[in-house]
């Protein structure tokens, strides 16, 4: 049994972006179909507004231009499909007063790609932020690993991010991408790309097998605050997206460094309230040893 599982981040347009229609495009399992063990997705757009009149649906696959999927006017039942999804019965609109969802059946690895909902005026043509599909566990052949799992650092210091994949030899090769994610971010965003670089893999040893490694590094210098996140690092191959889990940075500033600690040979960094502390306890040692010089030469004198 083949089980398709979907990752996707979204993101809803404030009402500034758009003062006649407000769309709020957003992704979830609308229906499980176990038929045929496939999964069908619902994308959903919402919009508000009497302005708009007509509507469409556009895919942008990684590293290419979006394609129009379908467009409907706003008081027709059917919508008309374009170009490879015309005719294709795994498309399909459903739409009504302020709705226009697009659902797709037979969730395939090839429906990975970035979708957008859009509304037109006065030949104007407004955008919701577009929601990104990810279609996962089609192929057993093809992984992602981050390493490390988690990061702290302090400002300034650099840290390198590792991923590791294992994937098929394809003819058009592969891509990979970072993106991250940060705190208070609604979707991740794309920061670096590797492009193809399939010379830096090594094949598998196994006879006969498609099968190969590659490790790329994404190396972060002089990190600030702004930097903290998620990095999630994605490959594109065979007509497949996969991602990695994830790679979580922090980012901490450490409290007003004073001075540091000397113990046992090892350096500790002191900060302001340690500092206190430690000169409390020097002038309480200072005493202690001058009590003793002044007893000890006290001692001297009288045997002397």
């Amino acid at each position: 049994m083949n089980h398709h599982n979907a990752a996707f981040w979204s993101d809803s347009p404030s009402p500034q972006e758009n003062r006649n229609t407000t769309l709020h495009l957003f992704c979830y399992f609308d229906q499980l179909s176990f038929s045929e063990n496939k999964y069908t997705m619902v994308l959903q757009c919402l919009y508000k507004g009497d302005m708009a009149m007509h509507f469409s649906w556009y895919k942008q696959p990684f590293r290419e231009k979006p394609n129009l999927i379908s467009t409907i006017y706003k008081y027709d039942k059917y919508a008309t499909f374009y170009h490879e999804f015309k005719d294709n019965p795994r498309f399909s609109v459903q739409s009504s007063n302020g709705v226009n969802h697009l659902s797709i059946s037979d969730i395939k690895g090839s429906d990975s790609a970035t979708y957008y909902c859009g509304s037109a005026h006065s030949n104007v043509v407004e955008f919701g932020k577009g929601t990104i599909l990810n279609v996962k566990g089609i192929s057993n052949s093809m992984s992602v690993l981050q390493q490390p799992v988690s990061e702290s650092v302090q400002p300034g210091y650099s840290v390198t991010l590792n991923c590791t994949i294992h994937t098929e030899t394809c003819a058009g090769g592969h891509s990979v991408y970072w993106f991250r994610h940060g705190s208070g971010e609604s979707r991740p965003g794309i920061i670096y790309t590797h492009g193809d670089r399939s010379y830096q893999c090594e094949k598998s040893s196994e006879a006969g097998s498609p099968t190969q490694r590659c490790v790329y590094n994404l190396p972060k210098r002089n990190l600030s605050l702004s930097d903290a996140g998620t990095y999630y690092c994605a490959v594109a191959s065979c007509g497949e997206i996969l991602f990695g889990d994830g790679t979580k940075l922090d980012i901490h500033e450490m409290g007003n460094i004073k001075g540091f600690i000397l113990s046992g040979g090892d350096i500790q960094v002191a900060t302001e309230v340690d500092m206190r502390i430690l000169v409390l306890l020097s002038i309480i040692r200072t005493g202690v040893l001058l009590c003793c010089l002044t007893i000890i030469f006290l001692i001297y004198l009288i045997r002397k």
